[in-house]
């Protein structure tokens, strides 16, 4: 049922509010780029800091504009049930084709309580949608695990995928190994999707990517290729990609009056500013997240020139959707002041 590439999708800001005109050109883009499917209101749509107001006006925008284009996945897991039941509840008559659920962060259940606390009500409730679990461990310090999984692809006929972001190849073959064929395993790590596509103990079917809001057509490429069983072209368009696969999160390290500390620049800032220096309208991420170092922003910047002089194909849509001149972007520093700190 899930294959290929799903963009996590970017929220934009104006003035601190979501801006949904730019909401709108950014879906259109990802409809143009081809993607199978658009996730609104992930962690990479900044989901911890939009009210839930916000989170389902998001989810009503997205899901209307992709109807009768491309499959729409509502995020609408929390650390509490009983909110993530609401927007569930909110997601199925918007009419979303799935919901992901993400582990419940900080009060960190085990996976028996996930299972049994979290996703089977979730899933028992509402049969027609799809549920996604995301179990992603680094951030949310626990984790749904593949035994707990196979027994809710048992029980329930709409438990059927999972966005995999453990960063452990053992984990997803064991994940693999328990669920069988008919279950479907999305990378959740741009980095780790050509591996995870290929690997024949894991079977993955495809991405819901981060790197995609910036190059949808070549992320959806890659993985159209890989399922077709082309393993030379996804692997020349994964080499093309990469570049942007390895800013999802920038580490530096940054000079203090008291020493040197490590800075790390997580998902969405990096893209975020990738996607500003472009042209694309992203806006700024709203306050915990803020702006990026110097250092940071020219990992950001060679990245981008790097796929720009390499492969121009993969940035090229930019320039064609939003009519901006790439090349001048790159290498105009005139406007990164508003994107960085003047010192850290």
């Amino acid at each position: 049922m899930f294959s290929r590439c799903y963009t996590a999708l970017i929220t934009p800001f104006k003035d601190h509010e979501i801006d949904l005109e730019s909401l709108e050109k950014l879906v259109e883009f990802q409809i143009a780029g081809g993607v199978s499917g658009i996730l609104a209101v992930g962690t990479t749509g900044e989901s911890p800091t939009l009210t839930w107001e916000e989170h389902n006006e998001v989810i009503r925008f997205v899901v209307e504009k992709c109807k009768g284009k491309c499959q729409s996945i509502a995020g609408t897991g929390s650390n509490s049930t009983q909110e993530t039941m609401e927007s569930t509840e909110h997601a199925v008559h918007m009419g979303a084709d799935a919901a992901l659920l993400v582990d419940p962060y900080y009060n960190g259940p085990s996976s028996l309580e996930i299972r049994q606390e979290y996703v089977a009500p979730v899933a028992k409730r509402f049969p027609q949608i799809q549920i996604i679990p995301y179990v992603i461990p680094g951030r949310t310090g626990t984790q749904l695990l593949p035994e707990d999984l196979a027994m809710l692809h048992k029980q329930f006929a709409n438990m059927n995928a999972v966005k995999e972001a453990t960063g452990s190849i053992e984990n997803m073959r064991r994940t693999r190994e328990c669920c069988g064929d008919d279950f479907t395993i999305l990378s959740g790590d741009d980095d780790k999707t050509f591996a995870m596509m290929t690997d024949p103990a894991i079977k993955a079917s495809g991405v819901i990517s981060v790197a995609s809001n910036i190059a949808p057509k070549g992320v959806q490429d890659m993985t159209a290729m890989l399922k077709e069983g082309d393993r030379a072209e996804g692997e020349r368009l994964m080499a093309a990609l990469k570049p942007l696969f390895e800013i999802v999160t920038v580490k530096t390290q940054e000079e203090t009056p008291y020493g040197t500390v490590s800075c790390r620049a997580r998902n969405p800032l990096a893209t975020k500013t990738l996607m500003a220096i472009l042209g694309m309208p992203a806006g700024l991420c709203r306050q915990p997240l803020g702006k990026m170092t110097r250092k940071g922003i020219d990992v950001v910047l060679e990245a981008g020139r790097m796929v720009w002089e390499k492969n121009p194909e993969i940035l090229a849509p930019i320039a064609n959707f939003f009519d901006v001149d790439i090349e001048a972007r790159l290498y105009d520093e005139s406007a990164l002041a508003e994107l960085t700190y003047d010192q850290y």
